[in-house]
């Protein structure tokens, strides 16, 4: 089931979060100054800060590791998609919350869990001196 490399889910995280930055006035709904324009406002911002320090190809401080990455996307999807909802703004606008939350969320189950450019890496115990060698 997944089957998107960390790369281009590292792409999509940063055009995503710039695409919700913009949201409220790409789809006019700027002028609310609402819940229902800083909440992709901010959940773009995080997203960008939290994609530049996960341990993938496009970040610049490979810290956090990328399921805890999957993990906060498929929350932060989740907030979004029912955000119209939870802060009673579905009557002005809701589309565009709920679209990119499911497409957050899918994205976050669809991504593999590990960089290609790493070999899985198998840890060996050398034996000491004196131990015992297990076959």
């Amino acid at each position: 089931m997944r089957f998107i490399p960390t790369r281009i889910h590292a792409v999509l995280d940063y055009l995503i979060g710039i695409a919700l930055i913009a949201a409220p006035w790409l789809f006019g709904f700027a002028d609310d100054g609402g819940a229902a324009m800083w909440i992709p406002i901010i959940l773009g911002i995080g997203l960008i800060l939290y994609s530049a320090i996960t341990d993938y190809e496009l970040s610049i401080a490979d810290t956090l590791p990328v399921p805890a990455h999957l993990g906060v996307d498929f929350i932060a999807g989740l907030f979004l998609a029912v955000s119209p909802w939870l802060f009673d703004y579905a009557d002005t606008v809701w589309v565009p919350h709920v679209v990119v939350g499911v497409v957050e969320m899918l994205a976050a189950i669809m991504t593999e869990t590990r960089r290609r450019d790493r070999p899985m890496t198998t840890e060996r115990h050398e034996p000491r001196a004196g131990e015992p060698v297990m076959r």
